[in-house]
């Protein structure tokens, strides 16, 4: 386990297939999307003043969704050009996900009341509320094969990780314990699910299989440790974790 970086204004990155990683960082005195190489270098701002949080890469690596400073969810090219705002809503919309084909978008959005999980298409149209549900749903992220979305919902009075169908059908609590959960991130071939717990008394990253059964410790220290994703190749989880003291990026096996 080997911090690449040091970024205590972390708060949420994303691996592109290829070779990036978006974060978000307010180095400069003011919050923006980053990009970088896999390995810390050419770290390069995207955008200026306008980002708050959750970059999310495009499957094809073209555009990255992002939550604004008025809670709207924007697309940018790679490059930083072309901003498009998507929700233009009043509410407050937050956690952009895209469908593993690159055309639609899952995120939560209290437009209705609670915060529910809704999906768009990829330009913006074609507005679903999925979980239609009267307390807060939240953070949804779609399966490898774009039949699932996990997402994580207080429906049970603690933070459960759910899965529910792309049309809203089969919502099913998969952690069902009474701790906190949270950070759903699936493994590539969807077999997977890490996702952060307080189980054992403080922030980990555990790993399960896709239906909820085998929960696992990974990083199993006294540390407060989140945020997991995994590598492309499924060998490796990226987290961070202030066990130096700062709120640092790791890497580790996928078996901890």
């Amino acid at each position: 386990m080997n911090p690449f970086i040091s970024e205590y204004d972390l708060e949420k990155y994303d691996l592109e297939s290829r070779t990036k990683i978006a974060f978000l960082s307010n180095r400069d005195g003011d919050c923006g999307i980053y990009v970088m190489n896999t390995d810390g270098s050419n770290q390069t701002k995207l955008t200026d003043n306008l980002a708050w949080e959750s970059p999310s890469w495009s499957p094809d690596g073209s555009k990255i969704a992002f939550v604004s400073k008025n809670y709207e969810i924007y697309v940018i090219n790679a490059d930083g050009s072309g901003q498009t705002n998507l929700t233009n809503n009043p509410a407050q919309d937050y956690s952009p996900s895209w469908s593993p084909d690159g055309s639609q978008i899952a995120f939560m959005s209290d437009r209705d009341g609670p915060n529910e999980i809704y999906v768009m298409n990829a330009d913006g149209s074609n507005l679903t509320n999925l979980t239609k549900n009267n307390v807060p749903d939240f953070s949804p992220l779609w399966s490898p094969d774009g039949f699932k979305i996990a997402f994580v919902s207080k429906r049970d009075g603690n933070r459960e990780i759910y899965i529910v169908d792309r049309d809203g059908s089969n919502q099913t609590n998969l952690t069902d314990n009474l701790s906190w959960n949270k950070s759903p991130s699936w493994s590539p071939d969807g077999s997977r699910i890490t996702f952060v717990s307080n189980m054992n008394g403080n922030s980990e990253i555990y790993v399960m299989n896709a239906d909820g059964s085998n929960q696992i410790n990974l990083t199993n220290n006294p540390a407060s440790d989140g945020g997991s994703y995994w590598s492309p190749d499924g060998t490796k989880i990226v987290f961070y974790s202030d066990s130096d003291g700062n709120s640092d990026i790791y890497v580790m096996n996928a078996d901890g």
